[in-house]
């Protein structure tokens, strides 16, 4: 599920401010049809459609445990744009209390400059009340 998105103007001249962009929300694929491509090409038709609206790049968070998840954006051009810092409280191997997320990103058509992406994301970290969740 995805959607295309724009933070209010009036957090323009905030730092992580956020124009149009798509927001890949939530992507699950079954287990039994994981390793398939279908998330690749579920993606892929999701890029597209945010192309065809004239977004910057789009962008998803992952946990920053997930490694399988981050190689395989990684694989298809997305960047650690940032790191959200404690962003999930629900850590699933119970060994801590929260987990930071990897605010992933990839350009598209719009951002010929490549403004909107970074080198070394992994280490501009971020609070999660930094991100507006209108």
């Amino acid at each position: 599920m995805g959607k295309v998105e724009e933070d209010p103007a009036y957090l323009s001249f905030s730092e992580n401010y956020l124009p149009w962009h798509g927001h890949v929300t939530a992507l699950t694929v079954a287990p039994q049809y994981r390793r398939l491509g279908i998330a690749k090409l579920l993606t892929a038709a999701f890029e597209r459609a945010c192309d065809n609206q004239n977004a910057w790049f789009v962008d998803l968070f992952a946990r920053a445990s997930n490694n399988r998840a981050i190689g395989m954006y990684q694989g298809m051009g997305y960047s650690v744009f940032r790191r959200v810092v404690d962003y999930y409280s629900d850590d699933p191997t119970g060994k801590y209390s929260s987990e930071d997320a990897f605010d992933m990103r990839k350009p598209l058509r719009r951002d010929k400059k490549r403004k909107h992406i970074r080198e070394n994301g992994e280490d501009v970290r971020i609070n999660p009340e930094d991100i507006y969740r209108g």
